[in-house]
């Protein structure tokens, strides 16, 4: 009796998860996604044919060279000139070879989401530093999961799902962002709640804001960067 009682629910059970699976209100968007190439739905904000979608922090020009497909760090740090809230970020980077400097002074950069939260760039191959400063990590936030890094002069990619602050009327931060990195494949920064981080634009958190790549006098070269809103 208890066997065949069973067998009957699980017959409901299944009917019904089968039934959920096809009157979903809406089927999931369809998006290309051709190898070596960025989703179709993304915004493309380098693609080593320009710099229209940056500027520096001042809302000048950028000066970083554009050369042969990448970006390589000049005088200053530079943003894009939209703002984001919820997001997919993909960017490929390859740090200074052969190496020079030991430590934070070696292949240094960042990218900052809403220019608040920094994650880091820095070549850290072979290179010992603080455990929140290598790269790989949220700055003086987290430290990476694991040591992911190529040697230096290979390109090396970083994929991030950013999850904005909520801030409530008053401008009160009522829920944390949150980062999930991965940096050449590999999960490095798993569901980090994050706050404003050294070297930031501003303190003010909000619910969209920029993305700027850091200047730390070191010639970081940058490709392929782009985003999905999510």
């Amino acid at each position: 009796m208890f066997k065949k009682a069973f067998a009957t629910a699980a017959a409901i059970l299944a009917v019904f998860a089968l039934s959920t699976c096809y009157t979903a209100d809406t089927a999931p968007t369809v998006i290309s996604t051709l190898e070596g190439r960025p989703p179709s739905d993304a915004i493309v904000l380098f693609d080593g044919s320009g710099l229209a979608e940056w500027e520096q922090t001042d809302g000048a020009a950028p000066t970083w060279t554009v050369k042969n497909g990448s970006l390589t760090v000049s005088k200053g740090p530079i943003k894009t000139k939209r703002e984001f809230g919820d997001l997919q970020i993909h960017l490929e980077f390859s740090l200074p070879a052969p190496p020079k400097g030991k430590d934070q002074d070696r292949g240094n950069s960042g990218i900052y989401i809403q220019g608040n939260y920094e994650v880091q760039i820095l070549d850290s191959y072979e290179n010992e530093t603080y455990y929140d400063g290598q790269c790989g990590a949220i700055y003086k936030i987290a430290p990476p999961l694991v040591n992911a890094n190529r040697p230096p002069g290979l390109w090396q990619t970083y994929d991030i799902i950013f999850r904005a602050p909520v801030i409530d009327a008053k401008g009160s931060v009522t829920k944390k962002a949150n980062v999930i990195v991965l940096q050449n494949g590999v999960l490095v920064q798993d569901h980090v709640e994050v706050v404003p981080t050294g070297g930031r634009m501003g303190s003010t958190e909000s619910a969209k804001g920029p993305i700027m790549l850091q200047d730390h006098n070191h010639p970081v070269k940058f490709r392929n960067i782009w985003v999905r809103e999510l």
